[in-house]
């Protein structure tokens, strides 16, 4: 589908400290039910402790965090998985989004996504995800979670200006999912000890 604009995110993971004041205004914003999180905090760790012949110890342990939302794909298979319609792509921004009159609470949507994005609502009994803060950006703010970080590690944009003030990141790091996958929207700044697939140890949502 071709959009008028692309918005997409910007995460810098060399400032991110996991303090999930990301994750707690955009619950804040929606009064998100517990048990959902649109967007969530990820600790990555790895490294090891290496014996040396004389005995003593060295170690290349390392943590990070980063945070992930919605990425608003350029080719959402979320939307491709939804039977009835409800997850659509917007042709105005190019943000992904739940028409809940539509929405039959299948969560194929959710099956197929390889961010977890979309969520169940069990009380609703509807797919709930990221909306990109759209009524905040027709106000011309910007979504919750870029403005509650306090080390301004996200920041938000169309993906040209985003890509003017950032180029094209350092591609996905473990242990999200390969771009090909959905084309996200998503531009990324790798930690030092960022690393690709298959070299983390153990990863978790703090």
């Amino acid at each position: 589908m071709t959009t008028n604009v692309q918005y997409g995110f910007y995460i810098d993971t060399t400032k991110c400290t996991g303090c999930k004041a990301c994750q707690v205004a955009c619950k804040d914003r929606k009064d998100i039910p517990v048990g959902i999180n649109w967007r969530r905090v990820y600790e990555y760790a790895g490294g090891d402790w290496v014996t040396n012949a004389n005995g003593t110890y060295n170690q290349n342990v390392f943590a990070y965090y980063t945070s992930l939302g919605c990425n608003h794909c350029n080719e959402p298979v979320c939307v491709k998985a939804c039977p009835t319609g409800a997850m659509h792509k917007r042709r105005e921004d190019g943000l992904v989004h739940v028409a809940s009159d539509l929405c039959i609470g299948c969560s194929s949507c959710a099956r197929a996504c390889p961010y977890d994005a979309p969520q169940l609502d069990t009380e609703r009994k509807v797919m709930t995800k990221c909306d990109g803060c759209f009524e905040r950006l027709a106000e011309g703010k910007n979504p919750s979670c870029v403005d509650s970080c306090p080390l301004r590690a996200i920041d938000f944009d169309t993906m040209d200006n985003l890509k003017q003030k950032y180029g094209n990141g350092d591609g996905h790091i473990a242990p999200l999912p390969p771009e090909s996958i959905t084309s996200p929207n998503l531009i990324i700044k790798a930690n030092v000890n960022g690393h690709r697939d298959g070299d983390i140890v153990n990863y978790s949502e703090v």
